[in-house]
């Protein structure tokens, strides 16, 4: 696999994490609180990692290799609980705009980490798309009137854990399996996520009303596709790229949001959602200039030009 296959799994885990809202919003209708969806999702994300690992990867994994990756799994859950905070204080378009701070933040975790300066490429792709999300979480436009500064705090903490996720989650228990590093992870991020988001769904009926449609769907989309493929990708591409392409989930969102809710996308979120993927694809583009180059001056120096 080169690295664009493996930032196509960045893509694709974002865009997965992009669809969980709008379920969340049928799942509301149906009577179902955040609370026990969320809850549901970890269970069932759970559950599902737990059979792949005992088919396909039984590999034992040590103490030490075991305890870090139960701690990259705290900064999992503190995303969750972070931002289900923002968005008990906040209007949506806020929370969420908050949220996609990640995209600087994990840039530039990974250039203190590295001691380098962000390519260029990066800077201008990071400014296109805190642009492209102003518009695409529909804060363009409309007034916000006064915010609750722990609202804002709870936002902007959602931004640095998943920052941190993405950090970490490249550059611990890369020797690990995926599979077995995405079951230890999500373990220690559901203890927590139950812990404060009450786990009653699980004895008092809700389950068999009709939550486990919702767990079982939001587990494979929230769980299992986002944190294997970030497991298996991030190593490969780097935190700061992983951001970068971490943004697609915001245009997911707003597509699901049009076709699973049924809700009215204006103009300038799409205008949002087209800066967003130009934002995406120019570090990509670059890299793939990079690597067409040396083979183009290895073809001239064959043919003794």
């Amino acid at each position: 696999m080169n690295k664009l296959k493996y930032s196509l799994l960045i893509l694709i885990g974002a865009c997965s994490y992009g669809v969980l809202s709008s379920i969340m919003k049928v799942g509301m209708k149906e009577g179902f609180t955040v609370n026990e969806m969320l809850g549901g999702q970890y269970v069932f994300g759970w559950l599902l990692l737990l059979v792949l690992m005992l088919l396909f990867s039984r590999k034992k994994v040590g103490a030490k290799q075991w305890l870090a990756l139960m701690a990259v799994g705290i900064t999992m859950s503190g995303t969750s609980v972070f931002y289900g905070k923002a968005v008990e204080r906040l209007p949506a378009s806020i929370a969420v705009v908050l949220l996609f701070q990640f995209t600087w933040i994990g840039v530039l975790m990974e250039a203190v980490a590295d001691r380098r300066v962000p390519s260029r490429s990066k800077l201008i792709s990071i400014v296109i798309l805190i642009i492209g999300t102003l518009f695409a979480g529909g804060v363009i436009g409309e007034s916000t009137g006064h915010l609750d500064m722990k609202g804002v705090v709870y936002g902007l903490l959602s931004a640095f854990a998943f920052a941190l996720y993405m950090f970490v989650s490249g550059r611990v228990g890369t020797s690990v399996p995926a599979l077995n590093k995405s079951f230890f992870m999500t373990t220690a991020s559901g203890i927590i996520v139950l812990s404060v988001f009450s786990p009653s769904f699980l004895w008092d009926g809700t389950l068999g009303e009709g939550l486990w449609k919702y767990g079982l769907i939001l587990g494979f989309l929230g769980i299992l596709i986002p944190v294997l493929f970030f497991s298996i990708g991030m190593p490969k591409v780097g935190s700061g790229t992983g951001a970068i392409l971490g943004a697609a989930e915001l245009p997911a969102a707003v597509v699901a949001s049009v076709l699973i809710a049924q809700e009215h996308v204006s103009s300038l979120q799409w205008l949002g959602i087209l800066l967003i993927f130009i934002g995406i694809a120019i570090p990509q583009v670059r890299f793939s200039r990079k690597k067409e180059a040396p083979a183009n001056e290895t073809l001239e120096t064959a043919a003794g030009l």
